[in-house]
């Protein structure tokens, strides 16, 4: 089985998480969407499976640096439109798989799903 992984390459939690599956062997295609965007027929797909309020990370300083009317009255529409403006602003990382999306490193949602 070979999942889809998007993330940026220097985040702890996106390392963190590449670790994992290189220590169970499970293989993957890793999309940098720092340097290769993000897509927003992916973001709306993604938003479909996990709510595009757990897409978007409004704890990173990206979306604290916003201008207040960017942060106000946030819809799905919106979201979207923020995240592909700002890539930074997707929790990461994303994992597509077989069974779903995963969103976030948690290990043992991570061993449900993929193992």
């Amino acid at each position: 089985m070979t999942i889809q992984f998007y993330g940026i390459p220097n985040c702890d939690t996106v390392k963190k998480a590449r670790k994992w599956l290189d220590a169970q062997g499970i293989a993957y295609d890793f999309h940098d969407y720092k340097k290769e965007g993000a897509d927003a027929g992916k973001l709306e797909s993604w938003s479909d499976a996990a709510g595009w309020e757990a897409l978007l990370n409004k704890r990173g300083t990206t979306f604290r640096k916003l201008p207040d009317e960017d942060k106000a009255d946030i819809d799905r529409a919106k979201a979207v439109r923020l995240m592909v403006e700002n890539p930074s602003m997707i929790k990461r990382p994303v994992v597509e798989h077989p069974g779903g999306v995963l969103v976030g490193f948690s290990e043992d949602a991570w061993k449900a799903a993929l193992q």
